[in-house]
């Protein structure tokens, strides 16, 4: 595959940018010379995509730090025990 990068000078920004906008827009890059040698790389800019964070269970969270529920003769043994000797 032959890849020919297109260049353009400093002084070229400076006077044609919309040109080489719509170069960088086609092609994706841009070498920009500086007397005579190459010195940048303008590439066109794609943002990074960000991942939706997982939903929260906020109700598993919930149940996860509570005690387990007593059973129904560990509760009667406790309002046995609360009641005392009324």
């Amino acid at each position: 595959m032959i890849h020919s990068m297109t260049t353009a000078t400093v002084r070229d920004l400076r006077t044609k940018f919309p040109k080489l906008k719509a170069i960088i827009a086609r092609e994706g890059e841009l070498v920009v010379t500086d007397r005579g040698r190459p010195a940048y790389l303008l590439l066109a800019f794609t943002p990074a995509v960000a991942a939706k964070p997982p939903r929260i269970n906020f109700f598993a969270r919930l149940k996860a730090h509570q005690p387990r529920p007593l059973s129904l003769a560990a509760s009667r043994a406790l309002d046995e025990h609360d009641r005392g000797e009324r």
